[in-house]
């Protein structure tokens, strides 16, 4: 990140527990805006409850979460509202609502937040699907007659709908076969270069992380031991970091047959 970057999200001192289980440490991390910052961590070291306490999904025990600008403690539950207008959320497992059309879990925040026509919906979700990828007759369809890969773009689409600045991804290729992933990892770099989006990446995926990532930060022991770019990693004198990033696999999902 370069010195004077505008910046995007701010963490300083971070920490979360459950009971006497700390989890998060003391955590510091800045991303800019317009950047690409992939966060990689031991599987249960924390990458996900760290992404729920910054959407305030979950307590922290202390420190401060800035993003865009707003600090989470400081806000009122106005200026909350208007900042979750400004991200948009893909979970691990897309997290589509079953009983609900591709076109209506493309709406669904659209409905939350704006005060759009039916008309207007269904027109901005027909866009989005087509920003990621996908055609308008598929958004007539229930996640159920979706493959893996399609249900991570329509979960794309989702955190595309109100036009967000910051998209926060949880292993957005997890699962996927290594050429739906390189598809995956492509399109996510498109939509940040066309949208000038923010990206805050959780991902298992060595490949993800080096034709992807501006930086790269790795989580242990509660806090991020190194950051930097791909080499910065390999450098790394952390025994963690050392022993994941010397690794041969390159993607988590290897082996799986999930078409996108």
């Amino acid at each position: 990140m370069d010195a004077g970057s505008p910046i995007a999200i701010d963490l300083q001192d971070v920490v979360v527990a459950f009971g006497d289980h700390v989890v998060i440490n003391g955590l510091s991390l800045q991303a800019a805006r317009g950047e690409i910052l992939g966060l990689v961590g031991a599987s249960g070291g924390g990458k996900s409850v760290l992404l729920r306490a910054m959407l305030g999904l979950i307590p922290k025990a202390a420190g401060r979460v800035t993003i865009l600008g707003t600090d989470r403690d400081a806000a009122s539950p106005g200026e909350l509202h208007a900042l979750e207008r400004r991200w948009g959320v893909l979970y691990q497992q897309g997290a589509l609502f079953s009983s609900l059309t591709v076109f209506q879990n493309i709406e669904f925040p659209m409905r939350e937040y704006l005060d759009l026509s039916p008309r207007m919906m269904r027109e901005v979700a027909t866009a989005k699907l087509a920003m990621v990828g996908l055609d308008p007759r598929d958004g007539q369809k229930l996640p159920s007659e979706l493959s893996g890969g399609m249900i991570k773009r329509v979960a794309l689409a989702r955190a595309l709908a109100l036009d967000p600045d910051i998209v926060f991804l949880d292993e957005p290729t997890s699962g996927l076969d290594p050429i739906a992933a390189g598809e995956f990892d492509g399109l996510i770099r498109t939509l940040q270069q066309t949208l000038g989006l923010t990206v805050f990446m959780i991902t298992h995926d060595l490949d993800c992380l080096r034709l992807v990532c501006d930086r790269i930060a790795a989580l242990a022991d509660g806090r991020i031991v190194e950051i930097g770019s791909m080499e910065t990693m390999r450098a790394s004198a952390h025994p963690w970091v050392q022993t994941y990033f010397r690794a041969a696999r390159g993607h988590s999902g290897q082996g799986a047959q999930t078409a996108v």
